[in-house]
């Protein structure tokens, strides 16, 4: 089932993500309170989380930008697409980015933009198989130091 993430959520959410590319779960701080509090107060900030059996096993982020072309519309930005390594294969994910999707259209945008680092081809067929097109734009990305 994907639902929006709750307040709970949190400490499940960053263990997810140590199957994407982080490398150990943030200590509690008031600087980790914030940024949740902070994600969890933002109507544009959808963080959804497929679970399963009271498991989070696939999640991704889909934030709404407010625009001036297009007639107005928004357009929205799917990151931190990420599935536990032994659940991958099920469809899970597949099913939080149709939730995106379903966000993005509730929401009236016009487009849905998605970057992904992977260079494996069976990650870049999932995203082509979930409806996402390489050949309309070309991504570029600026690292900024910390």
């Amino acid at each position: 089932m994907v639902r929006e993430a709750r307040k709970n959520d949190l400490r499940e959410i960053l263990e997810l993500y140590l199957h994407l590319h982080e490398t150990g779960v943030p200590d509690q701080s008031e600087q980790l309170t914030a940024v949740w509090e902070e994600i969890l107060r933002d109507d544009r900030y959808h963080l959804l989380v497929n679970e399963v059996e009271g498991r989070i096993v696939a999640s991704c982020t889909c934030v709404v930008v407010p625009n001036l072309t297009r007639d107005l519309r928004p357009y929205a930005l799917v990151e931190n697409v990420v599935t536990r390594s032994e659940c991958r294969g099920r469809g899970y994910a597949t099913e939080c980015l149709a939730s995106a999707r379903k966000v993005a259209e509730q929401s009236g945008c016009y487009k849905i933009m998605l970057m992904t680092g992977s260079k494996e081809e069976k990650t870049l067929q999932f995203y082509k198989n979930a409806g996402y097109s390489s050949g309309d734009k070309t991504a570029f990305v600026q690292w900024l130091a910390r």
